[in-house]
């Protein structure tokens, strides 16, 4: 079979192609035959070694794909072959909170990835899929579906009537723009691209804020919610953006961190978290339990993730510079 492995951290580059033994599933593990895996900002990272310097090389990389199951290692009884399912990100966090030895068995760094055409996972961390969705679209969820899952409906605790604020329109942004919309959520949405803020709006998004035209986007979200402010931020940006989602978000309201696509930067004033009982919660991804309460409501809802672009296993490289470029609305998926 055939497989990618990051060899160096010089970006997109280090990532190559090349023929390797099929694994052998062993005890309480399941052989998959991967049909799509989608692309997140971590990926990118961990190609430059801004993630984690010291991730043993080389890696197959990717934490989020979609496929079928070929065979079962001794004592695997979840599932059957021919079935559909998709991966968790962290294979062992099953449910309940995170802790050590769960966070260390995220896909695409702590253990190898869903880049290659068949690969060997805990059954543990593997969901099984609704006829709705096809491959592609699973590809799409382990990550950025489940963290958006988690900031609204775990971390967050929103209710119908409530604004929330989300930042982008990547593949997390776009998930909570669908889920907030299907929650009975008022969702405002910053791009610094008028014709995404454009597509946001059609898909739901209450209102849009270009950041780049209007640097100090919290001004309009407070306008907008009456000099209040909103309840909950979904903060993507970092350093360079979370003190204005601490400026944005009302007293007493939730600021979810999710992304660093600013980087690191100068540290973060906690006054106003503490005078105005801000809740400053990290989300990194969720657990089986989170993805397959969001897979309920996807199916219910015949949710259909947003794609950007389907790139050919052969042009992963690609589908990486692609996702550099920032051009992406929604998610970056290769078809294996």
């Amino acid at each position: 079979m055939r497989a990618y492995h990051l060899h160096d951290f010089s970006g997109p580059e280090g990532w190559r192609l090349a023929d390797v033994p099929t694994p052998k599933p062993g005890p309480g593990e399941v052989l998959v035959r991967v049909r799509a895996a989608s692309l997140n900002f971590r990926d990118l990272m961990i190609s430059k070694g801004q993630y984690n310097p010291h991730f043993k090389l080389p890696l197959v990389p990717m934490s989020d794909g979609a496929g079928e199951v070929v065979e079962n290692g001794p004592g695997a009884s979840r599932f059957k072959p021919g079935d559909r399912v998709s991966c968790n990100f962290m294979a062992r966090w099953v449910d309940g909170p995170v802790d050590d030895f769960k966070a260390k068995s995220a896909l695409g760094g702590e253990i190898p990835g869903m880049l290659a055409e068949e690969v060997v996972l805990p059954e543990c961390g593997l969901i099984g899929l609704p006829d709705s969705l096809t491959f592609e679209e699973a590809a799409t969820l382990p990550c950025a579906g489940v963290t958006a899952w988690h900031a609204l409906f775990e971390t967050g605790g929103v209710r119908p009537g409530q604004t929330i604020v989300t930042q982008g329109t990547g593949g997390v942004s776009i998930f909570a723009l669908q889920f907030g919309k299907l929650a009975g959520l008022r969702v405002i949405v910053t791009s610094s691209s008028d014709a995404k803020l454009e597509r946001a709006r059609s898909m739901g998004a209450a209102e849009t804020i270009n950041y780049k035209s209007t640097p100090d986007w919290e001004k309009p979200v407070r306008a907008m919610t009456g000099g209040v402010g909103a309840d909950l931020v979904v903060e993507l940006g970092g350093a360079g953006t979370l003190p204005k989602s601490l400026r944005a978000v009302r007293t007493g309201g939730k600021v979810a961190m999710i992304g660093v696509l600013s980087g690191a930067g100068p540290g973060v004033d906690p006054v106003p978290i503490l005078i105005r009982g801000i809740r400053l919660q990290g989300v990194f991804v969720g657990s089986r339990s989170m993805f397959e309460d969001m897979l309920r409501a996807i199916e219910f809802h015949q949710i259909k993730p947003v794609i950007d672009r389907v790139f050919p296993f052969e042009q992963a490289v690609d589908a990486l510079r692609h996702l550099e470029s920032g051009s992406h609305f929604g998610k970056v998926v290769i078809k294996v």
